[in-house]
């Protein structure tokens, strides 16, 4: 298994350099880290008192990473689900905050096992992901990852302005598609067909 700044690494490489879309909730953003998360951290990369756009833009790779390993993995105890799942949901953490624990639990509570779904990953999350890893070993990881490709296309749904993340404007697999499915075992992932059959409502 790859190591947390591996992975880290890897989410850094797949978000970017600076962005700034005015699509995208999230809005001024580099390398994934985004201005309100910077100024949530009180990160005043320039030094000049206040936390801006240019904060944003001066941050290095280096500093992102260290940003997702103490914030995005170690703080929300990502650390503690079972190893399979780290991946998937430190990129989903990183690409949409508690979310990614909530399609956990989500999940968790559709194979059984009693967990709130409060997008906190405590003791409770922690036994029933650590038993459905025991009882599925091996399916545990695709099942998260196709719960989250599922997430991708209801937001799309419901949110049109979004729908670019989801689908390119040739109609094939969108970036949010494509990046659950890094996670998933190639034979779950959706074939072009079944995709533009699930957009095709979009228009």
């Amino acid at each position: 298994m790859k190591s947390v700044t591996e992975i880290a690494r890897e989410i850094v490489a797949r978000e970017g350099g600076f962005v700034n879309d005015p699509d995208d909730p999230g809005g001024a953003t580099k390398y994934g880290v985004t201005l309100g998360t910077m100024q949530r951290l009180g990160l005043d990369m320039t030094g000049d008192g206040a936390i801006t756009e240019m904060d944003v833009r001066v941050l290095s790779r280096a500093q992102a990473e260290e940003i997702f390993v103490k914030h995005y993995f170690e703080v929300p105890r990502i650390a503690e689900l079972p190893e399979a799942l780290h991946a998937s949901v430190f990129d989903m953490y990183v690409n949409s905050g508690s979310n990614a624990v909530v399609i956990l639990q989500r999940l968790l509570r559709k194979m059984g096992h009693e967990v709130a779904v409060d997008g906190a990953i405590g003791p409770q999350t922690i036994a029933a992901a650590r038993a459905a890893q025991a009882e599925a070993p091996g399916h545990l990881a695709d099942a998260y990852g196709i719960a989250r490709r599922n997430f991708y296309y209801a937001l799309a749904d419901a949110r049109p302005a979004s729908r670019k993340y989801a689908r390119t404007r040739a109609g094939g697999k969108g970036g949010w598609i494509k990046r659950a499915e890094e996670f998933i075992s190639p034979r779950f992932h959706l074939s072009e067909a079944e995709h533009r059959a699930r957009v095709a409502k979009w228009a």
